[in-house]
């Protein structure tokens, strides 16, 4: 592990391989050791920087404070990149990380070689989706119900509803060992997601994505992220959509092999 001061703060990352940069955002309680099912096939290829954003592990975070939002983690993985040197970079984000991915490409394309945004996370404001009501979304309400019990103390009932919300009933229990400690080490960030201030996306934003992009996702997932991800690649010029049959949100660990040779195929000849 190595870390890069961005913006007065130390972001912590892998960075291992060589080749062409491949820069990679986790999601929502997750850090950068979420890879580790696809550095051996993606690292044969590229150079992987897999990246821990603010309050995420390995720091360990009491939620207090306003310096987790998106435009923070924006600004910082533009830091980030510009720090790097490296000249544009391959970026994939995952979850938030694919939302947070999606902002850097439209503010940045200069930083940029290909994009990749794994079932990004969000919602589609009225330009984008004819049922789009004002406030929170239902995953959102989840989210809050999820970030309280986390607050109060009850660290795993809090991960339990956030997972069984997401991934559907028995998830958090089904869950090994290794994957619920990743969840725990991170469970504070999901106080500081309540406060987010995430922007939805809309057609505008999604017609400004100029970087070559792949949208790949989870052909079983449920809920909006497959409607967010269809809605988006329907509007972002000459992208690519990929779905990998039997998986869900979490496409890279159930899955590792088919998504690297799908994204190492759409990396091809940089």
């Amino acid at each position: 592990m190595q870390t890069l001061r961005v913006n007065g703060y130390d972001m912590a990352y892998l960075d291992i391989g060589r080749g062409p940069p491949l820069v990679c955002v986790h999601g929502s309680l997750c850090d950068f050791r979420i890879w580790s099912a696809v550095l051996g096939p993606l690292t044969r290829k590229h150079r992987l920087i897999a990246v821990s954003l603010r309050h995420f592990f390995p720091e360990h975070w009491d939620g207090v404070g306003d310096t987790y939002s998106i435009a923070q983690h924006v600004d910082d993985v533009i830091a980030f990149i510009e720090k790097l040197d490296t000249g544009p970079v391959g970026l994939m984000g995952h979850s938030r990380g694919g939302h947070v991915s999606f902002r850097v490409a439209q503010r940045r394309p200069d930083l940029l070689r290909k994009l990749v945004l794994a079932e990004p996370g969000g919602e589609l404001d009225a330009t984008l989706d004819p049922a789009f009501k004002p406030g929170p979304s239902p995953l959102a309400a989840r989210i809050a119900a999820a970030a309280e019990k986390i607050a109060a103390g009850d660290v795993e009932g809090g991960l339990a509803l956030f997972m069984d919300a997401l991934e559907g009933p028995g998830t958090w229990q089904r869950l090994p060992a290794a994957a619920k400690q990743l969840l725990r080490d991170n469970a504070t960030t999901l106080i500081g997601q309540t406060r987010d201030k995430r922007p939805p996306f809309s057609k505008a934003d999604a017609e400004a994505i100029k970087t070559p992009t792949l949208f790949i996702g989870g052909a079983n997932t449920k809920g909006a992220l497959p409607q967010v991800l269809h809605t988006l690649a329907a509007h972002v010029k000459s992208s690519k959509t990929a779905m990998i049959p039997g998986t869900t949100h979490p496409m890279f660990e159930q899955a590792p092999q088919k998504f690297c040779e799908i994204v190492l195929e759409f990396l091809a000849g940089w």
